[in-house]
């Protein structure tokens, strides 16, 4: 089967009804691994898989890699870890994520540890390990390989962070970047060069010019303008620019899309939940 990219979540810290947080899987073979568990993370893999895709299957869910700590990319990660485990998920939850990512985890289960009791030792009676997670804390460079599958990481700028990430994932078929919450640096456009799909943040140029000076500061060394976006993207050359965690301040798809148009000729996305690119 090849290389599939399901949007399970394209929305930001906003409360969009339309639009869950921040998540994106990548399929190969009969494989989900998952950037990042915004909130909705379960319920939008589980649609998906009864759109189709199988390998997202709620049961089926343990791999995931994190992007960075903030609580829109992790707000879903107690779901992910439980929710799937009443589903009968036997495999413990791998997670390869920031420092950090360690601590959350175990904060986590403690918070559910008398539910985690009851579920095992009541009249549910599930299983002992599809509850526990496996956390590999990473740095730069290769942080996974095998399965047909080759993962890298490069430390990104993204505000006072001081440990987010990009991801490359190089398949069989098709190599996906997922660039998490990110402000451009020379690092990324070599990072993102070669790739056949690039899903990427992006926030409205013109409607930027109307935020509040403090807010502007923020997105500036956080995020990636559309015309940024359209500058890396006409140098990189991606096959799909994908666009996801759309800051919009009232700007329509439409308006984005020109946005990036108005330098870059290449294929673009708007992301939506659900969509397979």
């Amino acid at each position: 089967m090849a290389t599939q990219v399901v949007l399970l979540g394209t929305g930001n810290p906003n409360p969009d009804p339309v639009r869950s947080g921040p998540s994106t899987a990548i399929i190969v073979d009969d494989r989900a691994y998952l950037i990042d568990a915004g909130p909705g993370v379960v319920r939008r893999a589980q649609e998906a898989y009864m759109k189709g895709v199988a390998p997202l299957r709620s049961d089926l869910l343990s791999r995931l890699f994190i992007t960075h700590l903030h609580s829109d990319h992790t707000i879903g990660l107690p779901d992910l870890i439980l929710t799937p485990w009443v589903m009968e998920r036997k495999k413990p939850l791998r997670i390869w994520g920031p420092p950090g990512t360690r601590e959350m985890v175990k904060h986590i289960l403690a918070a559910y540890r008398e539910d985690i009791e009851i579920r095992k030792k009541g009249l549910e009676k599930a299983n002992e390990t599809g509850y526990r997670v496996s956390v590999n804390e990473i740095g730069e460079g290769k942080v996974h390989e095998g399965d047909d599958l080759l993962v890298e990481a490069l430390k990104v700028k993204h505000g006072a962070w001081r440990h987010s990430y990009a991801f490359r994932f190089t398949t069989p078929d098709r190599v996906v970047v997922v660039s998490g919450d990110c402000a451009p640096t020379e690092e990324t456009i070599e990072f993102y060069r070669g790739c056949d799909v690039l899903v990427h943040d992006v926030y409205s140029s013109s409607r930027f010019e109307k935020r509040p000076e403090r807010w502007k500061a923020y997105h500036r060394n956080s995020h990636t303008s559309s015309l940024e976006l359209a500058r890396i993207a006409s140098e990189v050359g991606p096959g799909t620019l994908v666009l996801t965690h759309q800051l919009m301040w009232g700007a329509t798809p439409g308006e984005l899309i020109d946005e990036i148009g108005s330098v870059y000729g290449g294929r673009v996305h708007f992301g939506n939940d659900l969509d397979v690119i």
